[in-house]
């Protein structure tokens, strides 16, 4: 699903995604589906080699699933328990761990585990008000910072610089590792990594910068209210399970652009789940599993039309400016981070 080659072993061993039924059978289903959807993904997009690196991983997406995996009617008595249990009954980040930091966030996440982050949104001061601060660590015990991003001033458009450093947000730190860039209407994002601008590159283009990722949200003109609709464009992975490498010389030749002419060769097309109208609520809902509590128009899940069980991104709300965003293989840290800043940026075409 994700390589770039060996699309027709993938598609034999795909399934299309089930009907959603009654709540109770959905908890069963879901369960089932993405113990089958975890083994076939990963095999679709992973070479005969990686496979029997896969198995330890694979336990513990079972153990957190069963965990997780609860009926409607307990998650709504969940949200009138105090937050300090609310905390415990998430389940926590699996245990990582790296030595090197940029490393960890610019690399796609490991085959067959769900990494576990929590965003958080300081808006203190000000200046914080129209300028807030973002915080991505693991949702863990430890709470291990990975990424800090914040708005920059004087743009002409939505500008998001992303850092390794919590104190370091400036553009030639050296703890710049990405930035996000958005159209004058903030519908369509680019999300690029620290490297120079093709004009200032090489003519050989080795140390241009490369783009990690394109968003797209659909705009709203009717004005009818609704789940935002979104679109997301990465870099496919190759027979190593390494990002192909899209470094384009202008922007004619960028993600977005080879997307609108539909040239997708090397890139993967990834759209959020549409959610279930539920009558009992009178809302949209998606099954997080436990991971969001509070209802947001900010709250997605991202997949692959191929295979709708298996959840490469989901970001959702837990309290006014706590979020969780959860990624999995082939998404790294910084295209997740970002892709999240951008659902908190204003859309007037969207909203």
């Amino acid at each position: 699903m994700f390589q770039i080659s060996g699309d027709k072993e993938a598609k034999s061993k795909k399934k299309a995604a089930k009907s959603d039924s009654d709540d109770s059978e959905e908890e069963t289903q879901s369960m089932k589906s993405k113990k089958k959807s975890g083994a076939s993904s990963t095999s679709m997009f992973q070479t005969s080699g990686e496979k029997d690196k896969e198995k330890k991983p694979k336990k513990k997406g079972k153990a957190e699933e069963s965990e997780d995996s609860t009926s409607e009617k307990e998650d709504k008595a969940k949200k009138k328990k105090a937050k300090g249990k609310k905390k415990k009954e998430r389940s926590p980040s699996p245990e990582i761990e790296f030595h090197n930091l940029e490393k960890f966030v610019m690399d796609p996440a490991p085959q067959g585990v769900t990494v576990k982050c929590r965003v958080t949104r300081d808006q203190r001061g000000m200046d914080k008000s129209l300028y807030p601060l973002y915080y991505l660590h693991l949702d863990n015990e430890k709470k291990t910072f990975l990424l800090a991003g914040r708005k920059r001033k004087k743009s002409a458009t939505s500008n998001y610089l992303i850092s390794i450093d919590a104190t370091d947000l400036s553009r030639g730190g050296e703890n710049f590792v990405g930035k996000l860039r958005s159209n004058l209407m903030g519908t369509k994002f680019t999300v690029f990594d620290n490297a120079l601008n093709p004009e200032r590159a090489l003519p050989d283009m080795s140390n241009a910068r490369q783009e990690l990722a394109g968003i797209i949200y659909e705009t709203n003109v009717l004005g009818m209210k609704g789940p935002r609709r979104m679109t997301v464009i990465i870099p496919g992975m190759n027979k190593d399970n390494e990002r192909v490498p899209l470094r384009p010389r202008n922007e004619c030749d960028g993600l977005l652009i080879r997307y609108q002419n539909r040239r997708m060769e090397n890139l993967i097309e990834l759209h959020n789940k549409t959610p279930v109208w539920n009558d009992e609520t009178q809302s949209h809902v998606l099954n997080f599993n436990g991971r969001v509590t509070q209802a947001s128009i900010k709250n997605f899940q991202i997949v692959h039309s191929k295979d709708l069980d298996y959840i490469v991104m989901q970001f959702g709300r837990i309290a006014d400016d706590i979020f969780t965003l959860d990624y999995s293989y082939p998404m790294c840290a910084v295209q997740a981070f970002a892709i999240a800043l951008s659902s908190f940026d204003g859309k007037i075409a969207c909203e």
